[in-house]
This record gives structure tokens, C-alpha cells and sequence, in this order.
């Protein structure tokens, strides 16, 4: 909203400098402001903004200002140790720490308020159009209302996670404001319901998006049942889940295929290679993949650059004998490392989703110049860290044109078929049919070659464990604790070994929400937008 605010403020002033010093009947024009949406009256102009969406999407994954932007959202949770921290992360594993003016939190409202800024600019033009607009088919001009409020709705999620009951703002800004205050949370919920219920009924087929990485109604359905999930309403988050398992649409990848099917590897590792994560190569089951392209490619193709390969990655490089590679998942850094649970006690001895080929584990000597090449190089000390630590190959990406690897240039795969059977055994839970749950996490299992569970196996842990077996480092894996108010009880249980200096300090069930941004509070100087409780 301060981007807004400060904008139209800035225009106003520079608007009054003007009129004030010149009469000429030329500039007696009507003075809009910087809020009006002058393109959004014909097809070109919508889909101008809708691809805005995807683009400010993204940022969420391509920021690299701040290179510990990722850790925020996995350090103090309940897998991993901050081993390198670059700043902006450290005050979500020392909690105490944590204040009103983190910027973590103000960038995280930032991006969800000019997300829903520029949604309801589309919502509000197409659904009130002008007589230019009309000429768009009704059908079409459904389709576009459906996938801004598909953003609106995920925008209004994460808030509704992340801060509780928060403004709410659900036509475009006209004017500077100054005097929001918070929703109740119930508010919120109703809106994202209506608008992912818009979206689930207007969305196209996935094979008919007009590109393969925009929404379908089936990403709209699995973010309906993960607000579902949220709110308590376990029965029609089940629903949802089916609506995609029973669509013929999808089928989890079991079998090898691809750019390395030729090489050793495994299905659930093949997916995660460049060239290999959409469905039109192979992933069936994609639900939506944010594409992302090297910008010396293809012009555009990254709002920034990524940083997971380097904050999951180990930084091998730094051993003596060991160089960037392809099979090593390019250049990390290690800023954070899988701790001790996930490595060594999360994971049946078989199960296909701990293979070399998706966690690495041991290293050889790889450059041909040094004495030792060839020979396994010794797992001891320090290194052990973030130098030959064990670290996921999910977000492996090797380009030999930057052996130094500046940015991750691959596909981030937002929604999956995997992550509808968790929904949905969670929501099974939930409704007390644990031989249900059991049924639909065993075919997760099946897939990944684990022993299969019963009934009596099933509780919220094993589903929250079973999420990250499945979906390590794809997951905000604090905003799944953060949803089902599980963040203090696993992070002070599976975490509380790390080495000193990376412990968990001062976590409280405070934290099971983030700070209003005090800036916020501060430029809301006619309204009174309470804090929330202990900071």
C-alpha cells in the first residue's frame, strides 16, 4: 500500500507544480490519477495485466537482494540449520529478535497488497467495462475476472496465514488513503472463498490455458483446499482434492522420462531437472510451473536471480580437488543445511525420495588436476557444515557459461499432484478417517518404493513428516506449520540440536503470526491498524 500511497502523493505534487505555473488552454485537461487504468478497455490490455501477475508472482522466487530470502521461510522451522546466514533471515530462527520493523515481514505485505492492487484493477474493469470492453465475449471477459481473482485469493491467503485479519481492499484505489484498519479474519475467508469459487468455475482446462504456465481451475482447486485445510473445513478440502485426482488429468510420475532417462536416476528425481518439469516435457503431474528462463536467452525470461541452488546447494567448490559440476547440482553456498532429523531419521531405508539422486550425501574428488582425483573425499569436521554436507539436488541447475552460478535458471513447480494426496489425506484426518488417510498417503509411498502405513500410523506428525519426504525444499515449509499451528511443537522438538549459533532462540506461540509492518502502521496515520499480540 506505501508504494501506492507514495506514488499517487508524488504525482499529485508534481500535478500541482504544474497547473500552478501554466494557464494555456492546452493543459486544461482532466487530471487523473496514476491509479487509472487507462489499457484495461480492450484484449490486449488485459492480457498486458494479467501477465503482470504472473511477473509480480515470481518475484516472490527470483529475489536476490536479500540472498537469505528463501532461508526466511525454512530456518526455525523443523529442517533445517542457518549455517550462513546471510541477514535478512536471522530473526526467524532467533525469534527473539523478531520485531514490527522486520523486513522479511514488510516485504512479504508488500508483494500480497500490490498483488491485490493490481487484481482488483482487472477485477473491477473487467467486471464493469467500458463500451470498448463490451466488445470482449462474455465467456472471455469470465476468464479474465477468474485468474486476477485466482491472485487475489492466493495474495489474501498468505496474509490471512501469515498476520491474521488484515485491510481489506476489494476495489482499486482512487485516491490516497490513509485510514485502513484490520478485517475480522471471518471477512477475509469469505472473499478468498468467493474468489477461488469464481476462479474453480471459470479457470479453462488445464490443456487449455493459453500458455502452459498460467492457472488452471485445477490450481484453483488445490488452493482452495489448502484454504480449506485452513479454516476447518476438512470435508470440502476433500472435495477439492478430488475434483483434480478424479480429473484424468494427472498421474504421479513413476517412471523414467526425459532429458536423463538415458542416465542413472529415478522418477521422482527426473522431475526436477531443467527440460524436464512441465508437462509438455513430460511432468504429468504438474499442476502449475512457473516458468523461468535465463535472461541471455530468452529476453525477460526472470524477474530476477534465483538464489535456491545456492541457499540448498553445499559449497563443495570451497574443498581443495573439487569443482562446480552438472552432476553436483552446479554452485551452492549452503546457507542453510538439512538438519540431523530429516537426514537421519525422517527416511525408510528404501524410500526412492532419499536416493543419491535426490539427496546428496557423499563426495569424490572431481577435479583431474589434483592428487587425489577419483577418491572419495572424507566426511569429517566442520566441512560437514555447508562445504560437503548432505543438501537436496531439487534445485540442482548447472550452466557451464557460469561455472559461478549468478542465478538459478530453471522452472519453480508451484502445485503437483503429490502435494493433492497430502492435502488430501490431511483432510481425511481431519475427519477422522484414518484408514482413508492411510489409503491415500500409501500411494504416495507405492510411488517412492516406501513400506506402506496403516490406519494406526496416521496422526497430523506423520502427515507433516510425510510433507517433507515428499515435498523438501519445494514447500514453504513455514507457512505449512504456520497454517496448522504445529511451528513451536516440531521446531523446538526435531530442531534442537543445531550446532552453536544456529539454534532456535526464543520461539513462542507469538510466532504462529508475523508482525504488522510497523511502516504500515506508521503511514496509517488516520486509522488505527492494531498490532498483533507480543510485538
Amino acid at each position: 500500500m506505501k508504494k501506492y500511497i507514495n506514488k499517487t502523493l508524488f504525482l499529485i505534487g508534481v500535478l500541482t507544480l504544474v497547473f500552478t505555473s501554466c494557464s494555456d488552454s492546452f493543459l486544461d485537461e482532466e487530471v487523473e490519477s496514476s491509479y487509472t487504468p487507462e489499457s484495461l478497455n480492450d484484449e490486449l490490455g488485459f492480457e498486458s495485466a494479467i501477465i503482470g501477475l504472473y511477473q509480480q508472482m515470481s518475484t516472490l522466487y527470483t529475489r536476490s537482494s536479500d540472498q537469505g530470502w528463501v532461508g526466511v521461510w525454512q530456518v526455525g522451522t523443523d529442517i533445517v540449520w542457518p549455517t550462513q546466514p546471510q541477514g535478512i533471515e536471522v530473526p526467524y530462527y532467533e525469534y527473539d529478535l523478531l520485531t514490527a520493523d522486520d523486513n522479511a515481514a514488510y516485504q512479504t505485505w508488500n508483494f500480497a497488497y500490490n498483488m491485490i492492487e493490481n487484481a482488483n484493477s482487472i477485477i473491477y474493469n473487467v467486471e464493469n467495462p467500458t463500451e470498448e470492453a463490451l466488445n470482449i465475449a462474455e465467456d472471455d471477459r469470465k476468464k479474465i475476472s477468474a485468474e486476477a481473482r485466482f491472485f487475489r485469493g492466493y495474495a489474501y491467503n498468505l496474509l490471512a496465514t501469515l498476520y491474521g485479519g488484515v485491510p481489506l481492499v476489494t476495489d482499486p484505489l482512487s485516491e490516497p488513503k490513509t485510514d485502513f484498519v484490520r478485517a475480522p479474519i471471518e471477512d477475509i475467508n469469505a472473499l478468498i472463498e468467493e474468489d477461488l469459487m469464481y476462479a474453480s468455475q471459470n479457470l479453462p482446462q488445464i490443456d487449455n490455458t493459453p500458455e502452459e504456465s498460467r492457472v488452471s481451475r485445477y490450481a484453483a482447486n488445490q488452493l482452495f483446499a489448502e484454504f480449506y485445510l485452513r479454516i476447518g473445513q476438512a470435508k470440502k478440502a476433500e472435495d477439492q482434492t478430488n475434483l483434480i485426482i478424479n480429473s484424468d488429468r494427472f498421474d504421479l510420475v513413476d517412471e523414467r522420462y526425459g532429458v536423463k532417462a538415458d542416465q542413472p536416476g529415478d522418477p521422482f528425481a527426473d522431475m526436477f531437472y531443467k527440460g524436464n518439469q512441465r508437462r509438455s516435457q513430460g511432468n504429468s503431474e504438474a499442476i502449475w510451473v512457473l516458468e523461468n528462463e535465463n535472461p541471455s536467452d530468452v529476453r525477460g525470461g526472470s524477474s530476477g536471480n534465483p538464489q535456491q541452488r545456492r541457499v540448498w546447494g553445499a559449497g563443495y567448490h570451497n574443498r581443495n580437488g573439487m569443482l562446480p559440476a552438472d552432476s553436483l547440482g552446479g554452485r551452492g553456498v549452503a546457507r542453510i543445511r538439512l538438519n540431523n532429523w530429516v537426514l537421519y531419521n525422517l527416511y525408510d531405508d528404501t524410500d526412492m525420495r532419499n536416493s543419491k539422486y535426490n539427496i546428496h550425501r557423499r563426495f569424490t574428488y572431481n577435479n583431474p588436476d589434483f592428487e587425489l582425483y577419483g577418491e572419495d573425499v572424507p566426511y569429517s569436521g566442520p566441512d560437514t557444515l555447508f562445504i560437503i554436507n548432505p543438501y537436496t539436488l531439487k534445485w540442482g541447475h548447472f550452466d557451464p557459461r557460469d561455472t559461478f552460478g549468478f542465478g538459478m535458471w530453471k522452472d519453480f513447480i508451484l502445485m503437483r499432484l503429490g502435494e493433492t494426496y497430502l492435502l488430501k489425506a490431511e483432510a481425511q484426518f481431519r475427519q477422522g478417517d484414518l484408514a482413508g488417510a492411510a489409503t491415500t498417503i500409501n500411494i504416495l509411498r507405492d510411488r517412492a518404493n516406501a513400506p506402506t502405513v496403516s490406519a494406526s500410523d496416521i496422526d497430523l506428525d506423520f502427515i507433516l513428516d510425510e510433507r517433507v519426504r515428499e515435498l523438501l525444499a519445494e514447500e514453504n515449509r513455514r507457512i505449512t506449520l504456520m497454517r496448522t499451528g504445529t511451528l513451536v511443537e516440531r521446531a523446538n522438538r526435531l530442531n534442537n540440536d543445531a550446532p552453536s549459533g544456529m539454534q532456535i532462540q526464543g520461539l513462542t506461540d507469538k510466532n504462529l503470526l508475523f508482525p504488522i509492518p510497523l511502516r504500515e502502521i506508521q503511514l496509517n496515520k488516520d486509522g488505527d491498524l492494531k498490532q498483533n499480540p507480543g510485538y
